[in-house]
């Protein structure tokens, strides 16, 4: 296994300075040498039982399997871009676990969010066929759901920061896959800035980067150590249906004041509902926002069907979080924050209603202080939102604030 190698190379080299002192070692050695077999035959049952990884043929990567493969064996570092939907997060650990990754170390694969990480392995464990924590786990701060079982690790990009404390060079891991990387979060930069230097050391470790399609240029050139081999970028299709843009700020009460965002929120799900019983997502900034706003569509009669409303946020509970993964009959309207923007995907959205705000995190080099303010979102991030709703069919995206 990847992580003893070192520790059995250097035991062996003390081991033959002793006996060049003429030293017994004789139960040194037999101590290492049933250690090394142990490792072995840990590595070989590995081996023998890989899940076999059937990559979802209804996912636009599918057409670029071949492509990824080979460009992940033939080079140490391979940046992949793609918008949301083509199936990056979920699909290329299975790739590289075809490629035959994963048996003397880990797949290792970073999310930005403690909610993204659960999600995605639950996903590839239901698509491997495995429960949670056998062949595919994760681990989030205060829970670690994996075993030595393990192939597929899924962890936020904090904890692997917080691994290279214990495990220098990240010895336990032969691929690692840092999603989402155009977030540019301190743990992201300093992963990025760390595992260069690891590259350089560790000639077997192979490192996937996926972004949205910015700054894939800056990641290639950032891990190309010569000239002589650039890092290739593959870029991969989103599928997505066209999505209707509507402008809707909140209309000006009798006072001159902008009406209460809470009721011209309802006034939209009002108007939506009335075209067709589509599931809808909601974009707030805040928890205090997505629970006054859940108390006021709860206390609504929307037209059409019967309605369900869910919250999404990181601090809700598992079971509470997973329900968005499980749509029933009615029709659903999910109240987020921006964990569902490039994070996560929830399944059968419409609708999309963005208030156009988010909290986002503000390091302030000045107080050395990180910050969240809630501040406009960027048009990439407006772009991320509303593309949520073209994944089932054409959506409709409604910005409440003007052109």
């Amino acid at each position: 296994m990847l992580r003893e190698r070192f520790r059995f190379k250097n035991a062996l080299k003390r081991i033959r300075s002793d006996q060049k002192k003429n030293i017994d070692v004789q139960s040194r050695l037999e101590d290492l040498s049933k250690s090394v077999t142990e490792s072995f035959t840990r590595r070989e049952n590995r081996l023998a039982s890989v899940p076999t990884a059937e990559v979802d043929q209804d996912l636009p990567i599918f057409e670029r399997q071949t492509e990824i493969i080979e460009a992940i064996q033939q080079h140490q570092v391979t940046v992949i871009s793609g918008e949301t939907g083509s199936g990056k997060s979920t699909q290329l650990p299975l790739m590289a676990l075809k490629a035959g990754f994963g048996v003397s170390g880990l797949i290792g694969h970073t999310q930005p969010r403690r909610i993204a990480a659960r999600g995605v392995a639950a996903r590839i464990a239901g698509q491997i066929g495995t429960p949670q924590g056998t062949d595919v786990g994760f681990k989030i701060r205060f829970d670690d759901k994996t075993s030595e079982k393990t192939y597929i690790k899924l962890m936020t990009d904090g904890i692997l920061l917080a691994e290279t404390q214990s495990d220098r060079f990240l010895e336990q891991y032969d691929l690692i896959i840092v999603d989402e990387a155009h977030e540019r979060s301190l743990n992201i930069d300093f992963l990025m800035g760390y595992l260069k230097q690891i590259l350089a050391k560790r000639k077997d470790l192979k490192l996937i980067i996926t972004s949205a399609t910015i700054d894939t240029e800056r990641f290639a050139e950032h891990f190309t150590f010569s000239a002589d081999s650039p890092v290739p970028i593959i870029n991969v299709e989103g599928r997505t249906y066209p999505v209707e843009l509507r402008y809707q700020p909140p209309e000006e009460t009798a006072d001159g004041k902008p009406a209460e965002m809470d009721e011209h929120i309802v006034s939209v799900c009002r108007e939506l509902a009335s075209v067709d019983d589509g599931d809808m997502l909601i974009f707030l900034p805040t928890e205090s926002d997505i629970r006054n706003v859940n108390k006021k569509l709860r206390s609504t009669r929307l037209p059409g069907r019967q309605t369900e409303v869910l919250p999404l946020y990181a601090r809700l509970s598992t079971d509470q979080q997973n329900l968005i993964f499980k749509p029933g009959k009615a029709r659903r309207i999910v109240l987020a924050t921006n964990v569902a923007e490039s994070s996560i995907t929830v399944p059968r959205i419409r609708y999309v209603i963005d208030t156009g705000t988010a909290r986002i995190s503000h390091y302030a080099p000045r107080s050395k202080v990180q910050r969240l303010p809630i501040q406009a979102v960027s048009q990439a991030s407006a772009d991320q939102r509303a593309g949520r709703c073209g994944r089932i069919g054409p959506g409709i995206c409604v910005r409440l604030y003007s052109e």
